[in-house]
């Protein structure tokens, strides 16, 4: 039984001394920390036409808050960091939804490709996201630094 107790003792000082990643958090915080970190920075710009835009086609109307734009640029960069390689096409399908119209059959449709590409655009002129060889996008090492920092901030937040 004593050595039990020195094992657990071990595990949690490994646990402490290991840093903080994406991975650790949960998405709903993250990603609110994120958008309000993307709206603070002078670097992301809201783009004229996001008032005006649907996410996708299977869509009503423009989204009612005024950061779902930052909110889902810190949910497209999550999603880049958790699988490199990711392109517009795989978020397209992420993002996508049920189409339907009154009592027809519901059939998917993909989702706005311009909103995930201008934000993919503007993450690469940050530097956050960079071209994957293989296609796609990957974070780049400042994008990680950068992530995982914000995620350690949320997961002490939490903790208290």
């Amino acid at each position: 039984a004593p050595l039990a107790g020195k094992k657990k003792k071990n595990k949690m000082a490994e646990e402490e001394s290991r840093g903080i990643c994406v991975r650790d958090v949960p998405a709903k915080d993250f990603i609110a920390a994120y958008a309000e970190h993307l709206k603070n920075s002078d670097k992301f710009e809201l783009p004229v036409w996001s008032d005006l835009v649907k996410t996708a086609v299977f869509k009503e109307l423009a989204p009612y808050g005024d950061d779902w734009y930052y909110i889902r640029a810190a949910s497209i960069a999550r999603k880049v960091y958790l699988r490199p390689g990711l392109g517009v096409g795989q978020l397209r399908k992420w993002y996508g939804g049920s189409y339907r119209k009154g009592a027809r059959t519901e059939h998917f449709r993909k989702a706005n490709a311009g909103v995930i590409r201008s934000v993919l655009l503007q993450l690469g002129e940050m530097k956050v996201v960079e071209a994957h060889p293989n296609g796609g996008r990957r974070m780049s090492r400042v994008g990680q630094q950068d992530l995982d920092r914000i995620a350690g901030a949320v997961f002490h937040d939490g903790e208290e």
